[in-house]
């Protein structure tokens, strides 16, 4: 079988992986380049046994990134969730774990020159416009993945990678609370439809007589997913986005009061798995929905637990902090930006293969 090789870099980015390309290494048509994706994670197959694709929704992610015609911005970056058992690339959202390695990507393949001993990568998600700014470690104008950060969800340790969110509040839907409301009711159940970072649904676990704390069970639990997926749909039909049945936005999380001495417990799905940690791009919303006044989780939430903007979500594999600079207060709080530290690692640099027929 006659194939064709395409240049790329495969990374952990966060609590996530998947290969990250150039832009100019895949096909401007869309269509093409979303058949080129199917076909190197293996989708659409439980197993995603034909590619490499990790048979997971973290595992199921590409970077795509090239330079920017911005002003300011450095580099743009545009996710794609490859979905496993269907032949669906969804753009809609962005992934703020795979962007951790954005900015070590973008050093890697000679997009923006290192400094030493960090250097700062202005992004631009080009799924939401939101702008990030990127400090990553580079001694001697090298990307070092070797540190001492840890982050729950990743075993050991790597060099830390700053993020900070810019411009995140409505970036994909044009306002915090696109349907008009802090809090409204779909199918019997109260939740908030929020847009901080990525489009969200809130919902107290606990008007699904859940504690809030259960794992592997709430994907085991068919009933409970089916109503999930009936109240995100018309939610996001309500938020703007239209039929939502094969994009992965908007999210859903369920919530609870803190057992650790977070802000607030979250139970994070992806949309149709739960999430193994916490999306960072999702716990900035919980973090921005817990602290606003009117919303599902303001009851759940601990305020007297954020120190300094420092906004800890609990999950079901530790912790995600999340620190968040914000102005006035109560029904005035403005979210005006939002950082979170992560860690990427390379793990191979150089080819992948596609059946030629794919892409002649």
């Amino acid at each position: 079988m006659t194939q064709r090789a395409i240049p790329c870099l495969f990374m952990r980015g966060g609590t996530s992986r998947g290969p990250y390309f150039l832009a100019t290494d895949l096909p401007a048509d869309a269509r093409k380049r979303d058949r080129v994706l199917l076909a190197v994670m293996g989708s659409p197959d439980a197993r995603q046994i034909d590619g490499i694709g990790g048979a997971d929704s973290l595992t199921s992610k590409v970077a795509i990134v090239g330079p920017s015609t911005e002003p300011g911005v450095d580099v743009d970056y545009l996710f794609a969730q490859v979905a496993i058992d269907r032949p669906i690339v969804d753009t809609e959202p962005s992934c703020g774990n795979m962007l951790a390695g954005v900015g070590p990507f973008a050093v890697e393949r000679g997009l923006v020159r290192g400094g030493d001993p960090e250097t700062t990568v202005t992004i631009r998600s080009v799924n939401t416009g939101a702008r990030i700014r990127a400090i990553v470690q580079t001694p001697g104008g090298q990307v070092g993945y070797d540190g001492e950060q840890e982050i729950d969800g990743v075993p050991g340790s790597a060099a830390p990678v700053r993020l900070e969110f810019i411009d995140i509040v409505g970036a994909k839907c044009g306002s915090m609370f696109p349907t008009g409301h802090s809090s409204e009711t779909i199918a019997g159940v109260a939740v908030t439809c929020i847009d901080v970072a990525m489009p969200m649904v809130m919902i107290a676990a606990a008007d699904f007589g859940l504690t809030g704390y259960e794992t592997a069970a709430l994907a085991a639990d068919s009933g409970l997913m089916t109503s999930l997926e009936q109240i995100r749909r018309e939610a996001g039909r309500r938020m703007g986005l239209g039929d939502v049945r094969d994009k992965v936005v908007p999210k859903v999380a369920l919530l609870a009061r803190p057992r650790s001495g977070g802000l607030i417990s979250s139970r994070y799905f992806t949309p149709d798995t739960l999430h193994a940690a916490h999306a960072v791009t999702g716990g900035i919303c919980v973090a921005a929905c817990a602290l606003t006044p009117g919303t599902v989780a303001g009851p759940l939430a601990d305020p007297a637990a954020v120190s300094e903007g420092r906004c800890v979500i609990e999950h079901p594999s530790g912790v995600l902090e999340v620190r968040l600079a914000t102005s006035g207060e109560g029904d005035a709080l403005t979210i005006e930006s939002a950082g979170v530290v992560r860690t990427a690692r390379k793990i191979f640099d150089g080819r992948v293969l596609v059946p030629a027929s794919v892409w002649p």
